[in-house]
């Protein structure tokens, strides 16, 4: 066996198919889009590349075929106790001498650039994608999750990989009447002229931007290596938002105008891509915007919720989550309702998705491994 690094096209088209032998006979797997793949490897498009480093690997056997891929990276604003990189996108076949294989060059690799640890599978990006390895709730997945076979957990935990923590979805039926809690949360606040709540407007998103960046760096910055977001980043974010948006299904709170807590949803936009085989040229764009004009998409997903700290325990939660649904119920568009993961490390978030009602509908790990086994291993901290 030997790795080999992907560097031209052939290689590059070689990283993506090996999934397809790996899924071809899961009903479940929804092949990613090519794009959104390629993307993360390249430093044009991946601004990790200005303070990070990514290589990835075919495995091939004495035969010079493809039977396993990998990638390693390392993430300078990754902070952690210790140097820490990360390792993803791996698939393989049910085989632990070929995963140990694989593990061990990225070990090796990250180790030569000062690492002391690897965490995987996750993502060279942001978090909200392709992070973590399913390990409970193999149903087809949603857009830029993770999914995988079950007995790829048998290989990371053989080789020594420990739960770094655990990644919670919940999910629930959107007709399910709420909790009569949050319907008097939303009494209190509804009657109080000092407090409002909003659904997002397409024509104002710099304001929105403004907003969701005042709200995400109180309730976030600092935690678990995250750091604060810059408007104009989120501006972009939005931009790349704003054709698949619904107004309906994004809401922000304020108090006497000032932005003080947001959840942000979109529709899944794998009920469209799951019919494109991972392309995306000018003729699956094309069925992509008549699917959104005249089909339907039954799913919305969470993509993140929250409330600065000085209003949290005060019944916010409730008054934003009302009158959302006040307006999601009625319309008769959507069916299901699904969140992406909350840490097990961030047991309020927990308890505001299961007063909701909710089913604890996939569980995902991120694990590390030290490089030093006499090391003490240290699960992530509560919030």
């Amino acid at each position: 066996m030997r790795m080999h690094e992907v560097k031209t096209e052939a290689d590059k088209r070689a990283f993506l198919e090996m999934a397809v032998g790996i899924y071809r006979q899961d009903p479940n797997w929804i092949r990613p889009l090519d794009k959104d793949i390629e993307d993360v490897f390249d430093p044009a498009k991946n601004k990790f590349f200005k303070r990070g480093e990514c290589t990835r690997w075919l495995l091939k056997d004495d035969s010079d075929k493809v039977i396993g891929r990998i990638a390693a990276f390392v993430n300078r604003q990754y902070k952690m106790e210790q140097p820490t990189g990360g390792l993803g996108f791996f698939e393989c076949d049910n085989s632990y001498e070929h995963a140990a294989f694989m593990f061990d060059h990225c070990r090796e690799w990250l180790r030569e650039r000062g690492m002391e640890a690897m965490d995987g599978p996750i993502n060279f990006g942001e978090r909200d994608k392709w992070w973590g390895l399913l390990t409970d709730g193999f149903y087809p997945p949603l857009y830029g999750m993770t999914y995988n076979p079950p007995y790829y957990q048998q290989l990371f935990e053989q080789y020594g990989f420990q739960t770094y923590y655990n990644q919670i979805c919940f999910a629930l039926s959107v007709k399910d009447k709420l909790a009569d809690k949050f319907v008097e949360r939303y009494e209190i606040y509804a009657n109080n002229p000092d407090y409002s709540a909003r659904k997002i407007e397409k024509s104002k998103l710099e304001k929105y931007a403004r907003d969701f960046a005042y709200i995400y760096n109180k309730a976030w910055a600092g935690h678990g290596g995250g750091k604060e977001l810059e408007e104009k980043a989120v501006m972009k974010l939005f931009k790349t938002m704003k054709p698949v948006m619904d107004e309906n299904i994004i809401w922000f709170v304020y108090h006497k105008e000032q932005p003080i807590a947001m959840w942000v949803n979109l529709p899944d936009l794998n009920q469209y891509f799951k019919h494109f085989n991972g392309r995306f040229g000018i003729l699956q764009k094309v069925r992509f915007l008549l699917m959104q004009k005249f089909g339907k998409c039954r799913r919305f997903v969470g993509i993140i919720f929250g409330v600065i700290p000085e209003f949290q325990g005060k019944g916010i939660d409730g008054f934003m989550i009302t009158s959302g649904a006040r307006v999601i119920q009625p319309m008769g568009m959507y069916e299901d309702y699904e969140m992406q993961w909350i840490g097990d490390f961030n047991p309020k978030m927990i308890n505001i998705a299961e007063g909701l009602g909710t089913t604890r509908s996939r569980n995902l790990k991120t694990y590390r491994y030290l490089f030093d086994r006499t090391r003490e291993f240290k699960p992530h901290r509560k919030l």
